[in-house]
């Protein structure tokens, strides 16, 4: 045995040969994907003979592709040109849709940066005349009265499926024409999230066009917000503007993101048309 041991090398050699470390060599043949030529039974240690470097080598290649270890095992157990022909254009497939959900996150990240830069250079107590771009919302109707962010937690996971569609300037409540016009604005009548494209969401959704829309920013959240209403509509009134839906009051930056207080950012939308 001892002649035989000379033309083997030893699991920490093989180790420094292949630029892999020992724990997955042993994973490996716990897996039985790549057994050791001999195991010495009194030491534990595991020795390898040339034979297995190819094999090895085959794994790692397969490993850079990122295919799963247990195609790789049904492939070194079954070699064939044409299962390894179906393997690559399995494992393509693959990287095409993960790619095509990487640009689907880095669009998410891109998105997020942008409403946090946006909410950082708030200007605050202002109100503005915009046009906001059409988007799509997943709506929950429901009378709510939020203190904090916290309050809205049931009512947005009633939103949510497959996936947390809820963060950063996403979440918002809304009071309902008739009330805003009749100076109620001490709840709210829904609970939504601003959908982004592409987003996957089986619940009711409702698509909003262009909207104008009177606009004011606020440091606080939705408990301090009542205010905020009463000098939008005043301004809605005097400025010859009627309003034309549901108002959109989104917290932009709250305890989701920061303990600071003095950093809450909260926007309340408010579409409307010119009076006829």
């Amino acid at each position: 045995m001892e002649d035989q041991k000379k033309e083997l090398f030893r699991i920490g050699e093989v180790s420094k040969l292949f630029h892999i470390s020992v724990g997955i060599l042993r994973h490996y043949d716990k897996m039985g994907l790549l057994k050791p030529e001999y195991t010495d039974q009194e030491t534990g240690y595991r020795y390898y003979g040339i034979r297995q470097f190819e094999c090895l080598n085959t794994i790692r290649y397969l490993r850079l592709l990122d295919m799963p270890l247990e195609e790789i095992g049904d492939f070194l157990d079954n070699r064939d040109t044409d299962k390894m022909r179906e393997l690559l254009r399995r494992q393509r497939q693959e990287v095409m849709r993960r790619r095509e959900e990487l640009k689907r996150i880095e669009k998410r990240i891109d998105n997020r940066l942008e409403q946090l830069e946006d909410a950082l250079c708030s200007e605050f107590d202002r109100i503005k005349v915009i046009r906001t771009p059409p988007r799509r919302l997943a709506l929950l109707k429901t009378e709510v009265r939020p203190k904090t962010y916290l309050d809205l937690e049931y009512s947005i996971r009633c939103l949510e499926e497959e996936e947390p569609v809820a963060f950063l300037g996403k979440v918002g409540v809304g009071i309902s024409k008739e009330r805003l016009e009749a100076g109620q604005y001490d709840s709210y009548d829904m609970v939504f999230v601003v959908l982004e494209d592409g987003e996957r969401f089986h619940g009711e959704t409702l698509g909003l066009s262009e909207e104008l829309c009177v606009v004011l920013r606020f440091q606080g959240t939705h408990r301090q917000s009542e205010g905020y209403y009463g000098l939008l509509m005043d301004y809605v009134r005097c400025q010859g503007y009627e309003t034309a839906g549901f108002s959109k009051e989104i917290t932009m930056i709250d305890q989701g993101l920061t303990h600071d207080c003095s950093k809450f950012v909260t926007e309340i939308q408010i579409p409307v048309v010119v009076k006829a």
